[in-house]
């Protein structure tokens, strides 16, 4: 049985190396993301390294899409091998005491709630008699707070905890759970970051000084070092990692 492999945030950065990375390892992948050119940019290379790799539209914050897009992969699959929980948005930033509720709790839900309600809702074809890992990207922001970035720093933090939960949970169930925090990566959140106002963001000037001195990661780089902690190849389990250390 070939091991099936789902990543969200699949269609641009790290995700989509991931989702490459697994692809050439010999998985097949389910990429998730919102509609869009990338996406379709993504499924054509899967294909091209493998027929049974495919994209799904799913926008996380809608909670319609997640349900839909499980029951589909529900019936086509017996069993997922791994879940990468990839997608998030740094957005809004800004003094909490000024962003609009819905604008906070989207984020919230894209970061956190709909890890759990795309978890919750393949919970028929994880775990079992097969392993299954869940691997959730994590953020320096999950332990420091930082000016204007309040729903990222709360979702980021609650999303270490849901892993730990996940982990101590799923451990009579054969699910493995793991957080990874991948560093500074260059990518389009990054790129969102140096957009911000200074005025709601005071580090706004390191951000664009990271990017012109080049301390940024490449996402193929830091894919290469997540690949064996994502396909649960290590026996690790309820733990965080950062990945300038491995």
């Amino acid at each position: 049985m070939q091991d099936v492999f789902l990543i969200t945030g699949a269609s641009k950065g790290l995700g989509r190396s991931l989702a490459l990375s697994i692809a050439n390892s010999g998985g097949t992948v389910i990429a998730l993301a919102r509609e869009s050119p990338e996406l379709k940019s993504i499924e054509a290379e899967l294909k091209k390294i493998s027929n049974e790799s495919f994209a799904v539209v799913c926008d996380l914050a809608d909670s319609s899409q997640i349900s839909r897009t499980a029951e589909m992969i529900v019936s086509d699959f017996g069993h997922i091998s791994g879940i990468i929980h990839n997608a998030g948005t740094i957005n809004p930033i800004g003094n909490m005491l000024n962003i609009e509720r819905e604008r906070w709790e989207r984020t919230i839900q894209v970061n956190l709630l709909g890890v759990q309600d795309l978890t919750r809702s393949l919970d028929s074809i994880i775990g079992g008699e097969n392993h299954t890992r869940i691997t959730t990207i994590s953020s320096g922001a999950a332990q420091r707070s930082l000016h204007g970035w309040s729903a990222y720093c709360v979702s980021k933090a609650g999303l270490d905890m849901w892993t730990k939960c996940m982990a101590e949970e799923g451990e009579n169930t054969n699910i493995s759970a793991l957080a990874i925090a991948p560093g500074i990566v260059d990518t389009g959140m990054q790129q969102e970051i140096r957009e911000a106002d200074e005025s709601s963001f005071p580090l706004l000037q390191n951000f664009k000084d990271y990017y012109r001195n080049g301390e940024l990661s490449k996402p193929d780089d830091v894919a290469i070092k997540l690949l064996p902690y994502c396909l649960g190849k290590l026996g690790m389990n309820g733990d965080r990692l950062d990945v300038r250390n491995l």
